[in-house]
């Protein structure tokens, strides 16, 4: 990290203080600006309150939202195809307009909640015609993807283990305040667009038996068919319904002294929890990146998360309904992240390569299916477990 003296930095600078000023009251001055590293359509800055007559932490994270630049949009799609805005081409100003109010609203979402129970950050203040927000400073982190990548395999279990159960606290701080949550979404105005992952999901997951088809000579079974398009329903529906920052790849989860913590909240909203373990248990589908993951990692991450929330629900203490949704769960999101990367779409792969945990495009998608053969055999879904393995050997022919 480095201190920064270009102009756009002085500029969401300037922002920031004109907006603590609307808000406190009186003159704030913020110095020593250092670059947090954004994702090239956003600046994440850390500042210092030189001047703070309003008890202001000592220092901030200022995020400000830009125009989504052709790569940018294209990672954003690849991750969330729903930016595309059911079907139509929205433009890059219309997706950074929806996906920073949606982030706001995250964000006052979950500074409500009891400060033990914030996945994050807190929300200071926003401000929506500069897209700025303004957010209390989590001090050092570690990006999660680094402890991923030691060498000591007890430590790395360990790290995805705090990972299950940071997401497992989330989500049991979570369950039954989605009212509280549309309800400041209507009064933003995004509440308009509806479940827009929901649907978005629900209508690309029809198309993926053609793409085994045609690309890889693999026809899919009604059987295997009609469990994803159930699975679809878990992004709108479900019995176990908790927020969800939505977008839980490596670069937006951190570690630092009070444990694992979530950012980037631009998709967030509420939907079935186990879409988010079963993410982590998938090698995060939404990227290109790929880590080991045994059946006794695997394993540990569940108990972990499972600790959290079978208070909330108890049904999940039986492996039988924990397992059949976890893996509806895998389904879909292997189902997608294949239609995502599958095609040679050279944007689009090359838009979700920056990150430590980078994998080649083979090697992520194979992986991604023998992780979903293995857990179908644990489940004794063997419809599901054949499935994935003449997939994953398809894959692996084309290649090589």
């Amino acid at each position: 990290m480095t201190a920064l003296l270009a102009d756009p930095v002085s500029e969401v600078v300037a922002a920031a203080e004109r907006l603590l000023e609307r808000r406190t009251g009186a003159p704030v001055t913020l110095v020593d600006p250092v670059d947090l590293g954004g994702s090239g359509r956003t600046v994440v800055l850390r500042v210092r309150c030189a001047a703070n007559p309003f008890s202001l932490p000592r220092t901030l994270v200022i995020k400000q939202v830009r125009e989504l630049s052709e790569v940018a949009h294209a990672r954003s799609v690849a991750v969330y195809p729903e930016e595309t805005f059911s079907g139509g081409d929205a433009l890059p100003g219309e997706v950074a307009d929806t996906a920073f109010l949606r982030e706001a609203v995250s964000y006052q979402f979950a500074t409500a909640l009891a400060t033990d129970s914030r996945p994050g950050p807190s929300l200071i203040a926003y401000d929506l015609p500069e897209r700025l927000l303004i957010l209390t400073d989590l001090g050092d982190a570690t990006p999660i993807a680094r402890l991923l990548q030691r060498p000591d395999e007890a430590a790395v279990t360990n790290s995805l283990m705090a990972l299950a159960q940071s997401m497992g606290r989330m989500h049991a701080a979570t369950v039954g305040r989605e009212e509280d949550f549309t309800a400041l979404l209507r009064r933003s105005g995004v509440g308009h667009l509806g479940n827009v992952v929901a649907d978005q999901v629900a209508t690309t997951i029809p198309d993926v038996p053609d793409l085994l088809e045609r690309d890889l000579g693999v026809a899919t079974r009604p059987e295997v068919a009609q469990i994803a398009q159930r699975a679809t329903t878990l992004f709108s529906g479900g019995r176990h319904r908790a927020f969800s920052p939505s977008d839980l790849c490596p670069d937006n989860i951190i570690v630092n002294d009070d444990g694992v913590r979530f950012l980037d909240y631009e998709w967030g909203g509420f939907r079935d929890a186990t879409l988010d373990l079963a993410y982590a248990l998938i090698s995060f589908p939404g990227c290109l990146c790929s880590f080991e993951l045994s059946t006794q990692r695997a394993q540990a991450m569940i108990e972990a998360w499972r600790a959290e929330v079978v208070g909330m629900w108890p049904q999940l203490a039986d492996d039988r309904t924990l397992y059949s949704r976890l893996l509806d769960a895998q389904l879909v999101w292997v189902w997608l992240s294949t239609l995502w990367f599958l095609p040679e779409d050279h944007a689009r792969i090359a838009a979700v390569r920056e990150h430590q945990l980078s994998a080649p495009r083979s090697t992520a998608l194979v992986a991604r299916w023998r992780a979903l053969g293995d857990f179908a055999e644990r489940a004794q879904v063997s419809v599901v477990a054949d499935h994935a393995r003449e997939t994953t050997e398809r894959l692996t022919d084309l290649f090589g």
